[in-house]
């Protein structure tokens, strides 16, 4: 009951906050196609030599799989794609939820980042902090990637982990486009003060909510995990309570007639040395 109170709201703010965060990629890939992208250091591409991963897990178990698909998917991610990087320790991660951070933790992985506690009370700052932990380090060449790796909310019932490139922004990502953008994107338009100037504010804003939406999606997607888990619980202690109940009766039963043989055979013993 305390899960499904927290999913209704978690989900209104996700399904709020999409179509704001799918406005910001459409107008973010416009600018990609309009202004010169190379002023901007976060859209410089670079020889991958440091990785940094976000891996945003929950605080607290009893929510099904919802944690151990995320790390079985990070370690997957990190033995496939950045094997060499991790064993020369140039994989860092960044964990975001505690049971994230306990399960590398263990591992020995190099952590540079921990936000612990935040889905309590989840605000708009804590992402904010995110962004500009990875930002600070991707501008010195601490990282020359980020990737984002969290639960994407689809439904009650269904929880997808999702991998997402952070930095290096990219303006070509497919899930930017939508069915009446490539119409948009040949619309031209008069920029005040200039296409670069309104990119440089536009960017921050944009990574910032990009962080927040991960964080909303990850909070409705724990809930949700959450809920079906307590209801599957709740359903698998009801029939074992009964089936308990029933090999009780049982048992009862059982002792009961034992009983009442003992007792009429001693009567009838009785009765006969008589």
């Amino acid at each position: 009951m305390v899960a499904a109170a927290k999913l209704r709201r978690a989900q209104d703010a996700i399904i709020s906050a999409r179509p704001y965060a799918r406005k910001m990629r459409e107008l973010l890939q416009h600018f990609g196609t309009k202004a010169d992208l190379t002023i901007n250091p976060l859209f410089a591409y670079r020889q991958i030599e440091n990785v940094a991963i976000i891996v945003v897990a929950a605080d607290r178990g009893l929510c099904g799989a919802f944690n151990s698909n995320l790390m079985k998917t990070t370690e997957t991610l990190i033995e496939q794609r950045y094997h060499e990087l991790n064993k020369a320790g140039k994989l860092k991660l960044i964990c975001v939820g505690k049971k994230g951070f306990d399960f590398f933790a263990k591992r020995n992985h190099k952590m540079v980042g921990k936000h612990i506690g935040i889905f309590g009370r989840l605000t708009f700052s804590r992402a904010q902090e995110i962004v500009g932990e990875v930002v600070q380090g991707f501008s010195k060449g601490e990282y020359d990637r980020v990737e984002v790796i969290y639960n994407e909310f689809k439904s009650i019932m269904h929880q997808r982990v999702t991998i997402e490139q952070f930095l290096p922004i990219s303006t070509d990502q497919a899930d930017i486009q939508s069915p009446h953008s490539p119409v948009r994107s040949m619309v031209d338009y008069i920029y005040e003060p200039s296409r670069e100037a309104i990119l440089a504010s536009l960017v921050p804003k944009y990574l910032n909510f990009e962080m927040w939406r991960v964080l909303l999606e990850s909070n409705a997607a724990e809930q949700g995990a959450r809920m079906t888990a307590m209801d599957n619980a709740t359903t698998n202690a009801t029939d074992l309570i009964r089936d308990l109940q029933l090999s009780y009766n049982k048992a009862r039963q059982a002792s009961i007639t034992k009983e009442l043989l003992e007792i009429v055979s001693g009567a009838e013993a009785l009765k006969n040395s008589s």
